[in-house]
């Protein structure tokens, strides 16, 4: 099945994806930031339940650390087949007017810039043009890119809405190159995310005004995320999942 990339791959729907994918075939690349500890702990997860995975470090928002992290992927002597750009930074809540250029470009140069270059970089290796057999991508984004998060992170959705217009993009430039681009838009999840904002628990607080009436799981998103890689999805290209319990 070849290699299978999930960027902030060591906590949250990245881990969850991660650990999926592994017990589809994948040799999944996990990537991390810091925290090798918890990097170590996925791969172990995967290993001990009979899969393969290997640790991947790089910011991706630095298009140096991105490039080495490719060219360790070709090293390894598969494919790569999968790319689930997931990884993302959000800061403490605030209305726009207290926000600081350094806080907005820190997230977009994550958020956006970071999957753009893992695009760039995952097209270089499947698509047909460059003697590749094809892949799947699917890009993390968020329901703030719908509902705009006013009053506590329009920088993080804004951010969002460009993945949003990415994966649109990027699909239909990349479809005759047999790799599908797709999108999953989870909505309030249980994961350490809501820390960064300063409320951790925020799922909690506002779960009664969702239609379902309850928070997400990591594993119901990353459900999708794999369904998306996978032949199951062979004719789906620039779509995109709501994940939001009815948002």
């Amino acid at each position: 099945m070849g290699i299978a990339l999930v960027t902030g791959a060591s906590r949250g729907i990245g881990k969850a994806t991660a650990l999926q994918l592994a017990r589809e075939g994948y040799t999944v690349a996990v990537n991390y930031h810091h925290n090798i500890k918890a990097a170590t702990d996925v791969i172990n997860q995967i290993v001990e339940a009979g899969g393969k995975a290997f640790a991947v470090r790089a910011d991706i928002s630095d298009e140096a650390q991105v490039l080495a992290m490719f060219e360790s992927l070709d090293r390894e002597g598969e494919p790569l087949t999968a790319l689930v750009n997931n990884a993302g930074i959000l800061f403490e809540q605030s209305t726009i007017e207290n926000l600081s250029a350094e806080r907005i470009n820190r997230v977009l140069a994550t958020n956006v810039t970071g999957y753009f270059l893992c695009c760039r970089e995952a097209v270089k290796r499947m698509s047909f043009k460059h003697g590749g057999k094809g892949g799947a991508i699917v890009n993390v984004s968020s329901a703030a890119s719908r509902l705009g998060a006013p009053g506590e992170y329009v920088d993080y959705a804004a951010s969002k809405g460009a993945v949003d217009s990415l994966t649109t993009g990027l699909s239909l430039e990349v479809a005759a190159q047999g790799i599908r681009v797709n999108c999953v838009r989870p909505g309030l999840i249980y994961t350490d995310i809501h820390a960064s904002g300063g409320e951790p628990g925020r799922v909690d607080r506002v779960k009664a005004l969702l239609p379902m009436q309850r928070g997400g799981q990591p594993e119901e998103v990353a459900q999708a995320i794999v369904w998306l890689l996978s032949e199951k999805a062979s004719y789906v290209t620039g779509s995109f999942i709501e994940l939001a319990g009815g948002k």
